[in-house]
């Protein structure tokens, strides 16, 4: 674990200390099947099971500090997925709500969180590409599967006084992070570097 937060994330740049706090805390292996912890420091996806994937260690980093999350903000997180980058979001943040529409991988993250003490995540099962109404507004917005855009359903859960949305944006084959800011109700579009997810299903993905 060590040496990838020194090789892989520290190596390229990413400093933020909240963020390399929660990468020790909550160590990666913990979130991937028993057979393939042999992979789970290495600089790649890992499978999760029914075409999904727990990230390269470097894109939940990146997307985490691109989040810029703040302690007492709430946050949701689209596409549960294994739980690690709920787990590395909830270190900083009073509330994660995540959502993921395959339940049996929603049930698997449930099971981690209680086995670890993780206890200010809240999960649903359910179609989270337009969001999480219900438990709006928030301050931060994180989809961890492409999306060909961002819907306006989602941004009207945001907070417009100084709200963040990080996205991977694009076709099937290859996406760009897009982060979008408000400011005092002002929005702010940035492109930021290129990466491949797989995708989010339902009425505004694909």
């Amino acid at each position: 674990m060590d040496r990838m937060i020194e090789r892989q994330i520290k190596g390229r740049g990413l400093e933020d200390e909240k963020v390399l706090e929660a990468f020790k805390k909550y160590p990666r292996h913990e979130f991937v099947a028993d057979e393939d912890k042999q992979y789970a420091y290495d600089d790649c996806p890992v499978p999760i099971g029914h075409g999904q994937t727990i990230s390269q260690p470097y894109i939940v980093a990146y997307m985490t500090e691109q989040l810029e999350v703040k302690k007492g903000m709430k946050v949701l997180e689209v596409g549960t997925g294994s739980g690690y980058q709920a787990a590395i979001l909830s270190y900083p943040a009073k509330e994660v709500y995540s959502i993921e529409r395959i339940s049996s991988i929603n049930e698997r993250a449930r099971e981690i969180f209680e086995r670890m003490g993780i206890g200010n995540v809240k999960f649903g099962v359910g179609d989270g590409s337009g969001g999480w109404p219900e438990h709006a507004p928030y301050h931060r917005i994180i989809f961890t599967g492409a999306m060909p855009g961002i819907p306006e359903a989602v941004e009207s859960q945001l907070d417009k006084e100084d709200g963040i949305i990080i996205a991977p944006v694009g076709g099937s084959l290859g996406q760009r992070i897009q982060k979008i800011r408000y400011v005092k109700g002002k929005r702010s579009v940035e492109d930021k570097i290129g990466c491949v997810f797989v995708s989010i299903y339902g009425k505004y993905g694909f």
